[in-house]
């Protein structure tokens, strides 16, 4: 498969026929759902939890978000969204990537631009150095 960056965070999916909407395709909806899993689970290989966020008091929220959506998807395809980060700045923003592909064919990309907030307060905060060690080391450069 030709993935847009070196080393993506793979999660598998087989799409569910609860994923269909009336036009007999997955719904662009479930594509975001997907994206956000393979956010958390790239989050958690990395080494960083919900649970670590509540203990800073930070959470990176999604400030920006762009989506392409190029094929369809049906039911019990089976798929595999691969996400990336591809920018730190090392005060408040992280920028994530993501592409879905069902047999080397590109079906989707995304983009969030994610901003540091404090969970108390909701309010823009600075990323603590947990994150930024552990998020800044994961940033990966397009080919």
């Amino acid at each position: 498969m030709h993935w847009d960056y070196p080393r993506p965070f793979i999660q598998v999916i087989t799409v569910q026929s609860s994923d269909m909407d009336g036009l007999g395709h997955a719904n662009n909806s479930v594509y975001i759902q997907w994206a956000e899993l393979a956010a958390w689970g790239h989050c958690h290989l990395l080494g960083l939890s919900l649970t670590d966020y509540q203990a800073c008091d930070r959470a990176m929220a999604i400030s920006k978000a762009s989506y392409d959506y190029l094929l369809p998807c049906f039911s019990d395809d089976r798929l595999e969204m691969a996400t990336w980060l591809t920018a730190c700045d090392g005060k408040l923003q992280l920028e994530r990537r993501f592409q879905l592909q069902r047999g080397g064919k590109t079906l989707f990309r995304g983009h969030w631009i994610t901003t540091c907030v404090r969970l108390s307060s909701g309010k823009i905060a600075r990323m603590p150095k947990e994150f930024i060690n552990v998020y800044g080391s994961a940033v990966e450069q397009a080919y």
